[in-house]
């Protein structure tokens, strides 16, 4: 992973800070979230940002295998 050094003005900085804390996160790792949504919510302005972490949090869900099949045309309340 490369680095880059962006410049914040302090009330960002205790902003994401405030924010990293809540989210039990590492500041750098509060703004790499950030960003990454940023980018897709760029590319994509029709999705709002509670969609967007819905769709991160199943990616994340998904990797980690706690994805199950979905059958078509099952109902859940069969007998």
């Amino acid at each position: 992973m490369k680095t880059l050094s962006v410049r914040i003005p302090d009330d960002l900085k205790i902003l994401i800070e405030a924010k990293a804390k809540g989210q039990h996160r590492q500041p750098a790792d509060q703004v790499r979230r950030y960003l990454e949504i940023a980018i897709i919510a760029e590319e994509n302005p029709d999705l709002s940002f509670s969609f967007i972490e819905g769709i991160l949090e199943a990616q994340a869900e998904l990797d980690a295998g706690l994805a199950e099949p979905y059958e078509f045309g099952v109902s859940a309340n069969a007998d």
